[in-house]
C-alpha cells in the first residue's frame, strides 16, 4: 500500500504527537486547557491563572496565584541595553519583528542557563513581552521613553496603561483578560509545531519562542485578526458589509477570519469575543463595526457556511479600545508564548528529534555536465 502524500495538505488531520496541554475539535465545546473548559476558563479566573495552569499543569491557590503575579509584575522593566536596541528600530517596522528582535535580543543578554532554569525565563518573557512592545511603540511613535513598571494588577491592564498612558477602565481591563486567555493555548498550530520542533533539537527557549513569532507572523495564522481589520474598517454599515462580501466571494477572494483549520461547525472562542465586542460597542457608543461584522457573520455562514474564527470579532474589540491595528496580532504574542513554552517543556519531558521525511519530485539520478557543456 503506498504512503500517503501529505505535503499539499498541510498536514491538516494528521497526528504529530501527544499533548496534555490541549484539546482542540475534541471535547465539550471544542477546547479545553489541561482539561477545563474554555468558556469556564474565560468566565471565571484570569489570565495569570490560565499561564501559570499551561505552565504547571494545575490551577493556582490564593497564595500561589499571590506571589506568581508578584514576580511577574518585578520583571516588567527592560535592561537599558534592551531599550537601546528598541530604541534603534524604525516606526515603520512590523511590530512583530519587533517582538522577534527583542525575544532574541533578551535571550542573549538573559540566556537560559540549562533547562532547569525554563520556568524563570518563561516568567521573565511573558512580564516583559507587553513592555518591548510598548516601549518600541511609544519611543518611535510618540517620541518618549516611558517607564515599563506599573503597578497594574494584570498584564492586560498593564498593556493598555503603557499604550494610552493610564489605567483602563474596568471593563476594557475584563475585555483584554478574557482575550489573553483565549489566546493563550491551541495545541499543534503552525507555531506552537514551530516551537516544538525547534525544542527537539533541546535548543534553549528564546530559540523556540523566536521561531515560533516568526510563523504566527504570516497572515494565514496569527495576522488574521488585522486582516479582519482592514476588511471591516471601511464598511459603511450592514448592508454595505454585505454588498462587499457578496462582490468578493463572487470574484473568489479570500475572505480572512473565517472557517478554521480544525473547527468544522464553529470556533468555541467566537461566541465569547463576540459578547464582549457588543459591550464595548454598546460603551462607545458606535455599534456600526459590530454591526458590520454581524452581518459578516451571517453572510458568509449563508453563503459559505464558514463561521468566524477568534480573530473575526476580536479586531472589533481590539479597536473599541483604542489598540492601532497593527499591535493586534502581538497581543497574540503576549498571549501564546504561554502555550509555546508550555509545549517546549512537553517536548523537553519526553523527547526526540522531530525529522519528518519528504517523498522527492524532482529530477532522476544525472551525472555532472562539465563546464563548458552545460
Amino acid at each position: 500500500m503506498a504512503e500517503k502524500k501529505l505535503g499539499g495538505a498541510g498536514l491538516r488531520g494528521q497526528v504529530a504527537g501527544e499533548t496534555a496541554l490541549c484539546t482542540v475539535g475534541k471535547t465539550g465545546s471544542g477546547l479545553t486547557y489541561c482539561g477545563y473548559d474554555i468558556s469556564e476558563l474565560a468566565e471565571k479566573v484570569s489570565f495569570e491563572e490560565v499561564a501559570y495552569l499551561l505552565a504547571h499543569s494545575e490551577l493556582p491557590n490564593a497564595s500561589q496565584l499571590a506571589e506568581y503575579k508578584a514576580r511577574l509584575k518585578s520583571q516588567r522593566g527592560l535592561p537599558s541595553a534592551l531599550k537601546d536596541v528598541l530604541e534603534r528600530i524604525p516606526a515603520d517596522a512590523h511590530p512583530m519583528d519587533v517582538l522577534r528582535t527583542g525575544c532574541s535580543f533578551l535571550g542573549n543578554i538573559e540566556p537560559e542557563a540549562d533547562f532547569s532554569g525554563a520556568d524563570k525565563a518563561i516568567e521573565r518573557m511573558l512580564a516583559a513581552f507587553p513592555s518591548i512592545l510598548l516601549y518600541w511603540y511609544r519611543f518611535s511613535h510618540d517620541g518618549v521613553r516611558i517607564e515599563t513598571e506599573t503597578n497594574e494588577d494584570s498584564i492586560g491592564a498593564h498593556f493598555l496603561r503603557l499604550l494610552h498612558g493610564e489605567s483602563p477602565s474596568e471593563l476594557h481591563a475584563a475585555v483584554m483578560n478574557t482575550s489573553l486567555i483565549l489566546y493563550a493555548e491551541h495545541e499543534f498550530n503552525a507555531s506552537t509545531f514551530t516551537a516544538r520542533v525547534c525544542a527537539s533539537t533541546l535548543s534553549d527557549i528564546h530559540s523556540c519562542v523566536t521561531g515560533a513569532i516568526g510563523s504566527l507572523r504570516g497572515p494565514l495564522h496569527g495576522g488574521a485578526n488585522e486582516a479582519a481589520m482592514e476588511l471591516i474598517e471601511d464598511m459603511k454599515d450592514a448592508d454595505d458589509a454585505e454588498k462587499t462580501l457578496m462582490g468578493m466571494l463572487e470574484r473568489k477572494e479570500k475572505i480572512m477570519g473565517f472557517g478554521h483549520a480544525v473547527y468544522s461547525e464553529f470556533d468555541p472562542r467566537n461566541d465569547v469575543i463576540k459578547a464582549w465586542s457588543k459591550k464595548l460597542a454598546d460603551e462607545f457608543g458606535d455599534t456600526r463595526l459590530y454591526d458590520v461584522s454581524v452581518r459578516c457573520e451571517e453572510v458568509m455562514w449563508r453563503e459559505k457556511k464558514l463561521f468566524p474564527n477568534a480573530d473575526f470579532f476580536h479586531a472589533s474589540a481590539y479597536h473599541f479600545m483604542g489598540i492601532p491595528t497593527k499591535l493586534f496580532t502581538p497581543i497574540f504574542v503576549m498571549s501564546r508564548v504561554t502555550g509555546w513554552t508550555a509545549h517546549v517543556k512537553e517536548q523537553r519531558a519526553n523527547n526526540r528529534i522531530i525529522r519528518p521525511s519528504a517523498d522527492y519530485t524532482g529530477p532522476e539520478p544525472r551525472k555532472v555536465p562539465a563546464i563548458n557543456e552545460r
